[in-house]
């Protein structure tokens, strides 16, 4: 059942991402397919698995989270350029029945945890208040009635570079332009929708 989608994830691998450790990449595909079921870290999977712990982490500690970062972007414009590209050369009627938009929108996840890191003081629609948690800033593309989030940022509020939203949006949106145009795909003809603030 999910042969095809495993042989795209590691097809897309191979071709983009060769200087990186393959064994740290499946690691890292047990481990999303493990919260399926129920299991949301790598002790918990050895323990499932009964195999060492300090393996999983000894292979996951050459990968950073800007590696993990740049992979899961580039499999979510790889597979959004696949989706876009047959919409893209269609009449201005066509695209638009598709509906085919990329969406803005930035949300407060409260945290109550002292250590957690990104957590700062942000106003909340949720709550209509001042709330303590992380504030993420997202883009989704949406086409035929499915959604493809293909970025996603946490909002700092230190920092030398980016810790304006504006600033944030429109590095995301430059970072997608880039990749979007690696793939062939002009995201600059697309509408975009954005979240009242």
């Amino acid at each position: 059942m999910w042969q095809q989608e495993f042989t795209w994830f590691f097809a897309i691998f191979h071709q983009e991402f060769r200087k990186n450790n393959a064994i740290a990449f499946e690691v890292l595909m047990v481990l999303a397919v493990a919260h399926l079921f129920g299991f949301y870290n790598p002790k918990q999977v050895a323990d499932f698995l009964a195999v060492s712990h300090q393996q999983f982490y000894s292979e996951l500690a050459g990968w950073s989270l800007y590696h993990v970062k740049k992979m899961l972007r580039r499999f979510m414009v790889k597979k959004a350029a696949e989706e876009l590209k047959p919409v893209l050369s269609k009449s201005a009627s066509t695209r638009s029945r598709a509906g085919t938009t990329l969406s803005i929108d930035n949300s407060v996840m409260d945290r109550f945890g002292k250590l957690i890191r990104c957590a700062y003081s942000w106003y909340s629609g949720r709550y209509h208040k001042v709330i303590r948690g992380q504030d993420l800033l997202g883009i989704v593309l949406t086409i035929n009635s499915i959604a493809l989030p293909i970025h996603l940022l946490f909002c700092p509020k230190q920092g030398r570079y980016h810790t304006k939203k504006a600033d944030l949006l429109i590095f995301m949106l430059k970072q997608l332009k880039t990749e979007f145009h690696r793939e062939g795909v002009d995201i600059t003809r697309l509408p975009l929708t954005e979240s009242s603030r």
